[in-house]
């Protein structure tokens, strides 16, 4: 992607705007908006913009992932894997081995 030929001075914009909404949605690059020759906004398709909410969404959950490794507030997969069998059985009616707080609470699961 050129940047050069995705810059365009807000007049531009004003005068040619279902033009380059057509043009977003086809190339689906970003046009960069300026203002008395400063880069001031970014126009972009829908498609582009949830995309990129999607990925912003995905590498919160990480860095908050990581975070929590750090802090050592890990559990064994055996122990995770076995609160929620235990509270899917609760939940059908069956007799589990869980009980119906711990992990969907946030509390650590409780030792067997």
């Amino acid at each position: 992607m050129r940047f050069s030929t995705q810059i365009k001075p807000i007049s531009y914009v004003k005068a040619h705007a279902a033009e380059l909404l057509d043009r977003i949605n086809e190339e689906r690059e970003p046009i960069i908006i300026t203002q008395n020759g400063e880069a001031r906004a970014v126009l972009v398709d829908v498609h582009s913009y949830e995309e990129s909410q999607e990925t912003m969404a995905l590498l919160q959950i990480l860095a908050i992932g990581n975070k929590q490794i750090e802090a050592g507030q890990t559990y064994p997969l055996s122990e995770v894997i076995g609160k929620i069998r235990g509270q899917k059985s609760i939940r059908s009616g069956q007799s589990g081995n869980g009980d119906s707080k711990g992990l969907a609470s946030g509390e650590p699961p409780q030792a067997q």
